[in-house]
């Protein structure tokens, strides 16, 4: 909540936001082993298809318009979910996204938008080994080509500069309506770009070149679930 800034965001636009944490002690983390058998059964995607069915019956909400998000493992979290839970959730928005491996199982069509910083220590933009994960990381433009191609969109991107940081990588033709967009911020560590700062020393340079919350809430809005 703190990092992310959302609740300014959902004040001005007039939409219910929720923080839903993963599991530990410690740090909150997602846990995501198993989930190839599992699938829509694993605990923590039960959780928040259970969690969604909870705030539908509670609070006046559009189930067509219902969107997932995260950092880190969070960003992982939202792959995940994209893959199990398409039939509940619009849309998509991973950030500095940590994901071990490819779910070759998945083939949700599901609209996306990423963003990654090209000097993130924790989940390297060209992908790798590091300390926090015993299996590499995917290279992060790879991986999104991989979400575009599931989505069916025409495999030749479309770049451009959003300003001097920010580089944007759109997947266009994409069936249903299901768009592709990739956010390459330049120089940037593993942050909530625009959102509130967090240790530089352990999680690479900040940026403010963009705000990923205000982008990612225009790119939601603009898809909800086909009935």
């Amino acid at each position: 909540m703190a990092l992310s800034q959302w609740n300014r965001v959902a004040d001005e636009h007039g939409f219910i936001v929720v923080y839903p944490a993963g599991d530990g002690g410690g740090p909150k983390v997602w846990h995501l082993r198993g989930l190839e058998t599992k699938r829509r059964q694993a605990p923590d995607i039960v959780f928040i298809s259970e969690l969604i069915d909870t705030l539908a019956a509670r609070y006046n909400i559009d189930r067509a318009r219902v969107y997932a998000n995260g950092l880190s493992n969070g960003g992982g979290m939202t792959f995940a979910l994209s893959c199990t839970l398409a039939d509940k959730i619009a849309a998509f928005g991973p950030l500095a996204s940590a994901v071990t491996e490819e779910i070759d199982w998945c083939e949700s069509r599901a609209p996306v938008i990423a963003f990654h910083g090209t000097a993130d220590p924790l989940a390297p933009y060209e992908g790798g080994k590091v300390f926090i994960a015993p299996m590499a990381f995917p290279s992060i433009p790879q991986w999104i080509a991989g979400w575009a191609k599931r989505n069916g969109c025409a495999p030749g991107p479309v770049d451009s500069a959003v300003n001097a940081d920010v580089a944007k990588r759109e997947y266009v033709g994409c069936a249903n309506g299901a768009d592709a967009l990739l956010y390459t911020v330049k120089g940037a560590g593993h942050q909530w770009f625009g959102g509130m700062q967090g240790p530089e020393w352990l999680l690479g340079p900040f940026s403010r070149s963009v705000d990923a919350s205000r982008v990612m809430w225009e790119f939601f809005r603009q898809h909800r679930l086909k009935s």
